[in-house]
């Protein structure tokens, strides 16, 4: 990868988390000027040398569009690239106004991150699809579940494995279904997890890069292994497909612990929080992901890579001085408005 698409900043999103992080500081060594977003003032990206720090409001928060769009305004990046699953959500909506500021993104479409988003609506298409998943059922229908399975309980459009039960019946599933927020239950699968790093390109065609998912912890796998597997690939290909799914995201399945079956549990929408464990085997993931969002074609002859490299992540240190002004500018409070009894609520 080489810096030569742009000589203006590349906006990364979210670097106080893994693949922000990692994906604002390849794009620094690459020779690129790096705006970096974080809702934390003191998330770890922002404190990277040589990146541009900025503090933004939570997507959620009313304040997020404004303060996004004030940036790109001040600073004009090229491009965004988000690395938060619910920003993302977010940005989608705000696709056309970030384009007129002359700043590019490649997002899926909003039915894609719907899907992406809700596990619900993900396992709903990937069965229409003839994709497999885990059986999956809402708390309305946990009377079809058949009793001696293991089941998990998690939040519908939950994330980084937050909020994740593992129970052993159905009424155990149902107690842990009045306690998860708006919950889904599906069955307890055994096998090797492994994530797929996809590039899909706007002619559709598709390039994975396989991992197993060796130790995994609050969602984030910390040691994996590259791998090549045919029925692997083949799922994955017909998983984004499915979705409609364009440009970076990853998926992650199973290959279970009878023969040759694989299963798929979700797609993400956003680059792996282990990517680099990619561009370490030899595929040019973040290269060729630019070419794409530039208008270049994508090389997908630079996204072959080699099995058996391991990746493991640890906890580093960054040693940094007085806090960036930039980053530690306080966003300021929405203005109170009339509670209907004449108070501020």
């Amino acid at each position: 990868m080489s810096a030569d698409l742009t000589d203006r900043p590349l906006l990364v999103t979210a670097v106080g988390g893994a693949p922000g992080f990692d994906l604002a500081r390849v794009l620094h060594l690459a020779g690129y000027q790096v705006i970096g977003t974080d809702t934390n003032p003191l998330a770890a990206g922002l404190f990277l040398p040589g990146l541009t720090p900025r503090v933004v409001p939570p997507s959620r928060d009313a304040r997020y569009t404004g303060a996004l769009l004030d940036i790109c305004r001040s600073e004009r990046p090229a491009a965004l690239i988000p690395t938060d699953e619910s920003e993302i959500l977010r940005l989608v909506e705000l696709r056309d106004q970030l384009h007129a500021l002359g700043v590019r993104t490649w997002l899926p479409s909003p039915a894609a991150m719907t899907a992406c988003h809700d596990k619900a609506e993900f396992h709903r298409l990937a069965r229409l699809h003839g994709v497999p998943t885990p059986r999956t059922w809402l708390p309305a229908e946990l009377d079809r579940i058949p009793e001696g399975i293991d089941l998990v309980v998690k939040p519908r459009r939950g994330h980084g494995g937050k909020g994740l039960h593992i129970c052993h019946t159905v009424r155990q599933a149902r107690v842990l279904c009045e306690l998860v927020d708006d919950p889904l239950v599906q069955e307890r699968i055994s096998g090797s997890e492994f994530t797929a790093d996809c590039l899909i390109d706007h002619d559709g065609n598709v390039s994975a890069i396989t991992r197993h998912r060796l130790t995994v912890r609050n969602g984030l796998s910390v040691a994996a292994r590259t791998f090549h597997d045919d029925q692997v690939a083949k799922t994955v290909t017909a998983t984004v497909a499915a979705l409609g799914m364009t440009g970076l995201c990853c998926v992650q399945g199973f290959l279970t612990d009878d023969p040759g079956r694989v299963l798929i549990t979700e797609v993400n929408g956003r680059i792996a929080g282990a990517f680099p464990i990619s561009e370490a085997a030899g595929a040019d993931l973040i290269g060729q992901f630019l070419n794409g969002m530039f208008g270049r074609a994508v090389n997908h002859d630079r996204l072959r890579y080699t099995p058996d490299i391991h990746l493991i992540k640890y906890v580093d240190t960054i040693v940094a001085g007085p806090t960036p002004l930039a980053a530690t500018r306080p966003i300021p409070s929405p203005v109170p408005s009339p509670s209907p009894n004449g108070g501020l609520r």
